[in-house]
């Protein structure tokens, strides 16, 4: 890809507002296209570095790509506008959807803690048991086997069970697998939020 000294100068200037300089960053990769394949990847993770180097979001990605192909025909439209000369269809577009990415996000943590909160009132354990710190972790990694807590919570695998089958009698986890080998269980309260949050991503209109 050739690397143009102003456009990156303009990637990197602090005196432009975060969210149209970002905008105008990414119609300016798009117009590019460097890559044979690969562009849109490449694109969406060049927004997420931005947002982060601007300082607005820390630990998320944002769905902003969902939000801007909503309507893909207003999309490549205003695409279209900024390679005419016009910068502001896209900047609009943009920021309309990143504003509406970060509240789905806002949602999503709200709909994790709440559901985490509701945990606390079904599980009977110990206040030292490890089993709260399973359920920490459900709300990142809802689908878990003795492994993933073997790396994660240092929990021995032949020792899983004692904090996977509380959690499966309050209902909290379900058994994804038959059989006694391989076993993966699963939150389906986290996955139904996960769920959710990838519908109002991708909601069209």
């Amino acid at each position: 890809m050739t690397r143009n000294p102003h456009r990156v100068a303009f990637a990197q200037r602090a005196d432009v507002p975060a969210l149209p300089q970002i905008a105008v960053g990414h119609a300016q990769f798009e117009t590019i296209h460097p890559f044979t394949d690969g562009n849109g990847r490449t694109g969406r993770a060049l927004v997420q570095s931005l947002l982060r180097k601007k300082g607005l979001t820390r630990q998320v990605t944002v769905p902003v790509s969902a939000g801007l192909l909503a309507d893909t025909d207003a999309y490549f439209a205003a695409l279209t506008s900024y390679r005419d000369g016009d910068a502001t269809p896209i900047v609009e577009r943009f920021s309309r959807a990143t504003v509406l990415a970060i509240a789905n996000g806002r949602q999503l943590v709200a709909d994790l803690r709440e559901i985490r909160e509701h945990w606390n009132g079904v599980i009977t354990a110990r206040s030292d048991s490890a089993v709260w710190k399973v359920a920490d972790l459900l709300t990142r990694r809802p689908v878990v086997n003795a492994v993933l807590l073997a790396q994660e919570l240092g929990i021995e695998s032949t020792n899983a069970h004692r904090y996977l089958n509380p959690l499966t009698e309050a209902g909290i986890l379900v058994e994804a697998t038959n059989g006694p080998r391989n076993r993966v269980w699963r939150s389906p309260d986290v996955l139904a939020a996960l769920d959710a949050f990838a519908e109002r991503a991708g909601r069209r209109g």
